[in-house]
């Protein structure tokens, strides 16, 4: 049994599989995260995100042991951690259902939290000093925070220009 729960744990810790796609996995799993957030936004709004969030912090917390001790520290495959930051980022677009009008809310949204878990600016980087899951947790959802204000910030400012 516990052979059954280490293998899903490390399921969940790669987002299905996302996370081990060749090249840069966190870009995969905020790829992957994206496309399954997009319907949860548009059924069940903030509320459905938030729990998005939650779900995604919880896993990665119960998960980050099992894969650190599987793939060393902070390992790269682990990208439930995206997920939960990703899903900050949706918060409050003005998505409509229809693809080609919400890929560019989707598309901002994705780009603009790569950055920031990329170039961990304006404290970011001193998350991942905290242990374990946390670490790996904390600076995804800074990454989001940050993603998410500049895009009500770009939206705010393109309703005052208009």
């Amino acid at each position: 049994m516990k052979r059954a729960t280490d293998r899903l744990k490390l399921e969940i810790a790669t987002l299905g599989g996302a996370g081990t796609l060749p090249g840069a996995p966190g870009t995969w799993g905020s790829l992957a995260s994206v496309l399954l957030l997009w319907p949860v936004a548009l059924s069940a709004g903030i509320l459905g995100l938030l729990a998005a969030v939650l779900a995604g912090s919880l896993l990665c917390l119960w998960v980050a042991d099992d894969a650190e001790q599987a793939w060393g520290v902070d390992p790269p495959k682990m990208v439930i951690d995206e997920f939960a930051g990703q899903a900050l980022v949706l918060f409050w677009l003005p998505l409509r259902g229809d693809l080609p009008a919400d890929l560019l809310w989707l598309l901002a949204a994705f780009l603009l939290f790569r950055l920031f878990d990329i170039m961990k600016p304006l404290g970011i980087a001193r998350l991942q000093h905290f242990p374990s899951g946390f670490g790996i947790l904390l600076d995804d959802l800074l990454a989001g925070f940050y993603a998410l204000a500049c895009l009500q910030s770009g939206i705010w400012l393109m309703a005052m220009l208009s």
